[in-house]
């Protein structure tokens, strides 16, 4: 089965556009002030029209409230809701769309318990925790702590780069991996060939 790749925090329409070509799956865009991927929705708008079909528009929220997602929702043809925060099954579904829960990885994180609790989500988005960062910290986590019998698609994020692509496929055995940090030049900023090779690599591996 081949790896989907997802490139999560674009701020400009040339790598967003760049990226489908290389063909990405997803296209992620940040809607959380503190990060210096966060854009608004009138950039983000810009880049989904740049869009070519066939590419998914994910949008990324941190513990945002129901007013400002569906802000969201009602200005931009977003596909998939991320939720990296601490929000509840509740919260992420009454919105109607599929989402993706980000669970930051640490010893004695309850999988079954996570599974069970967000049982309709599409995938669950698994990242390294940080104390004091809700994802995009490009840390790595330890794998091992990632079941082997996971019953909902396994979205490996964290640390990823072209070198470690592989090796995270072949022993995580993941639906996707996402990456950011690990495919740019700067914060936001994505580098083609950084992509490229992630793309390129990941393709080649065997899941």
């Amino acid at each position: 089965m081949r790896t989907r790749v997802k490139i999560c925090g674009f701020t400009r329409e040339e790598d967003a556009v760049y990226a489908a070509r290389l063909g990405v799956d997803a296209i992620g865009l940040v809607f959380y002030p503190p990060s210096p991927r966060n854009i608004n929705l009138d950039k983000a708008s810009a880049i989904i029209e740049a869009l070519p079909a066939f590419v998914t528009v994910v949008a990324l929220f941190v513990d945002a409230g129901e007013e400002r997602i569906r802000e969201v929702l009602d200005r931009l043809p977003v596909d998939c809701l991320q939720f990296h925060g601490d929000e509840t099954p509740a919260q992420c579904r009454i919105y109607g769309k599929p989402y993706m829960k980000a669970i930051r990885m640490k010893e004695n994180v309850d999988m079954a318990g996570i599974v069970r609790q967000y049982h309709d989500a599409s995938a669950l988005l698994l990242d390294a925790y940080h104390p004091g960062l809700k994802g995009g910290s490009g840390n790595g986590f330890d794998w091992s702590l990632i079941p082997r019998d996971c019953a909902l698609p396994i979205v490996l994020a964290g640390g990823l780069t072209p070198d470690n692509a592989p090796r995270a496929i072949a022993e995580v055995r993941p639906y996707a991996l996402d990456v950011s940090s690990g495919v740019e030049s700067e914060k936001g900023i994505k580098d083609a060939a950084k992509m490229a090779a992630f793309i390129q690599k990941t393709n080649q591996a065997i899941n």
